[in-house]
């Protein structure tokens, strides 16, 4: 049975690579390319040269930094969607071929069920079931885990997802890229009640979610009131926008346990390091008698550490893909069942 798997991560605009024995992390190294900034979003083309620059010098440093040679790796896990299609390649093809030439099964792993698992790598004794909110740059999803390998998904997005709508609005503020991480440390210092923006999102009984009114509110604000008043009260402006973003996630997560009877929340993804979002979610658990758990910031964004995690799962029950992995751009999560130890994964 495989008990050394280096994970491989290219999904988006990290380049990562992570080491695990058995339910031990040695390693998780994690590229974050800077180039896109100055476009306010990732361009793919970049995206995937720079993939093609790091990958070897970044699986090196995970073998490095974990005191383990390509001789002891046993099984290799990787990202083989959703995400962007030449950045997925990469991956991929660095993965495939490292497997043949050692000779280790190689294993491909869904980016969302990655995500889902990352706490577990601090939490050991997390069980399902639980209600996980994924949130990040490419996806807002509420998840009902009753078991590893099956899932079934409450509500999501109907147009931008929670990240991009933080990286929308910091571009509307003349802020950075990513914008999530300016946005939560200006919001610190403001007055989330300055401005009300509109609670905007899908009407009716649902776990949906939707941005894209938020993000336009922001837009229509901004156009109505000076350069001078924008930059006078910037911090008030953020924290306005990140508290009604914030209070639709948490009233629509805890709707969602209270209908399912669950008592356990996972909050996962880039978007789950918004300290804003945590406090409010801390305190309406308290209050709701849920146990709450995310992960450290290290393993909201993307990285491989999730990713080895979640292959090493499955390749310990036997399961591994077929040679000829290929990218899936648009994979969605769904229930994976577990039965047999020669069971082949088409991911």
């Amino acid at each position: 049975m495989p008990d050394v798997v280096l994970g491989i991560e290219t999904s988006c605009d990290e380049t990562a690579a992570a080491v695990m024995r058995n339910n031990a992390l040695l390693s998780n190294v994690v590229y974050s390319q800077t180039i896109h900034s100055k476009y306010g979003g990732v361009v793919p083309e970049l995206a995937s040269r720079a993939h093609q620059k790091k990958i070897v010098r970044i699986v090196d440093s995970a073998l490095d930094e974990a005191c383990v040679k390509k001789r002891d790796i046993t099984g290799i896990a990787v990202t083989s969607g959703p995400g962007l299609m030449g950045s997925l390649l990469v991956g991929l093809s660095f993965a495939q071929g490292l497997s043949l030439s050692l000779g280790v099964p190689c294993i491909g792993v869904n980016h969302l069920e990655a995500h889902i698992w990352a706490v577990a790598l601090e939490r050991k004794r997390l069980k399902p079931p639980f209600v996980s909110l994924l949130i990040s740059g490419g996806h807002t999803q509420l998840i009902y885990v009753k078991g590893f390998g099956d899932y079934s998904t409450l509500g999501k997005t109907r147009d931008d997802a929670c990240g991009e709508a933080f990286d929308k609005v910091a571009k509307l503020l003349g802020l950075g890229y990513p914008g999530g991480k300016f946005i939560d440390n200006l919001a610190k210092k403001g007055d989330s009640d300055f401005h009300r923006f509109p609670k905007l999102g899908p009407r009716g009984n649902n776990y949906d979610f939707s941005f894209s009114g938020i993000k336009t509110a922001v837009l229509y604000y901004l156009n109505s009131i000076s350069e001078e008043t924008k930059k006078e009260h910037i911090s008030d402006i953020c924290a306005s926008f990140q508290m009604r973003v914030v209070e639709v996630l948490v009233d629509k997560t805890f709707r969602a346990l209270k209908d399912t009877g669950c008592g356990k929340l996972v909050v996962a993804g880039g978007v789950a390091a918004n300290s804003m979002l945590i406090n409010n979610m801390k305190k309406r658990a308290k209050i709701d008698g849920v146990r709450f758990y995310y992960p450290s910031p290290v393993l909201c964004t993307d990285n491989a550490a999730m990713v080895a995690n979640v292959g090493m799962k499955y390749l310990k029950k036997g399961i591994s893909s077929n040679i000829g992995i290929e990218p899936k751009p648009l994979l969605s999560l769904k229930p994976t069942f577990l039965k047999g130890s020669t069971a082949k994964s088409k991911n």
